[in-house]
């Protein structure tokens, strides 16, 4: 995920002050998970499981990146686009609709790693699976960030 981050970083980084705060919120998420996961380049080799204000830190993160794509980074697109004349197509629409169907396992994840020590048991199965819907949220985001940067870019009229 952090090599695909960066690849995507190099691609569309610097073309919008949207899409760089939206990657940079992306980018503590991924460093957060890693650390959490104990993956590369983070190692977790005493197989020791997180301490609880790791989870409740990443959980909050997670809660936050999810609400300021929702909220903020939507917000901010739509008002530059108000701005461009520019309104969503149908493929922008249909991607965010893949990227909505994503947040409640997600939020489901942060819900019950908050302030629930007892669910410890299955974390390794939930982060791989959390990992997962991450990956699938961010490839996603990606195309849309491709689509937005392409709008953004060429105003209706230009």
């Amino acid at each position: 995920m952090l090599s695909k981050f960066e690849q995507v970083q190099q691609q569309w980084g610097g073309t919008s002050d949207v899409i760089d705060h939206w990657l940079l919120s992306r980018q503590q998420l991924l460093i957060d998970y890693c650390k959490l996961a104990g993956l590369p380049p983070f190692d977790n080799s005493n197989n020791q499981l997180p301490e609880s204000s790791q989870l409740q830190l990443f959980s909050q993160q997670l809660v936050d990146y999810i609400s300021a794509g929702h909220f903020k980074i939507y917000d901010m697109v739509m008002a530059r686009w108000n701005d461009t004349g520019y309104s969503p197509t149908e493929d922008i629409s249909q991607l965010y609709l893949k990227i909505t169907q994503t947040t409640d396992p997600l939020l489901n994840f942060a819900d019950r790693y908050c302030d629930d020590n007892e669910a410890l048991d299955s974390l390794d199965d939930d982060l791989s699976v959390i990992g997962q819907l991450m990956e699938q949220r961010f490839a996603l985001e990606d195309q849309l960030i491709e689509l937005i940067s392409e709008s953004l870019a060429c105003p209706p009229g230009a």
